[in-house]
């Protein structure tokens, strides 16, 4: 009886050795969360707390999301163009491949947010505190053409912020 149970449990290791591991498939963020990992969206949602919400593949164009707290907010190829982000909170959201053209950023706090592939054309921006934001680098000289005024959130101005150089003359 001992030798059986030392034979299956050779057996065993045996079959794990030489079977060759089966493949892991990918699966995206929005799969492994279902259907309902986009928080719900309205045409208004001015003021809101959406804290961590998260928005995949998300249309809120010329959604009003003016001073609404999107601290930590996921905005993963999501469509922000005309949105109206007047005085929001921003701060550490992640925001992949998302489209903010023309969207109103004035006296926003986009603080230690992660914006890489976002883009940003003809967004206003002024009095907007991009404080350590990550923004694409190609972006950069379009915004920094924009960059006025001071944030009266955090008090830093927007030049500054988005380590603009100083302009000549």
């Amino acid at each position: 009886m001992v030798h059986l149970g030392r034979l299956l449990g050779l057996a065993t290791a045996m079959l794990l050795i030489l079977l060759p591991p089966a493949p892991a498939l990918a699966i995206t963020a929005p799969e492994l969360r279902g259907a309902g990992a986009n928080a719900a969206i309205s045409a208004d949602m001015h003021g809101r707390q959406l804290q961590g919400a998260e928005y995949i593949k998300a249309d809120l164009t010329k959604v009003d999301l003016s001073a609404s707290d999107l601290t930590g907010a996921v905005f993963n190829t999501s469509n922000l163009s005309g949105a109206d982000l007047r005085g929001a909170v921003l701060r550490d959201v992640v925001a992949f491949a998302s489209r903010f053209n023309g969207a109103d950023l004035r006296n926003a706090v986009l603080e230690n947010g992660l914006f890489m592939q976002s883009s940003f054309t003809n967004a206003r921006i002024s009095g907007a505190d991009f404080t350590n934001a990550v923004v694409d680098r190609s972006q950069l000289p379009r915004l920094c053409q924009r960059a006025d005024g001071h944030n009266s959130i955090t008090d830093r101005d927007t030049r500054a912020s988005l380590n603009c150089p100083q302009p000549k003359g």
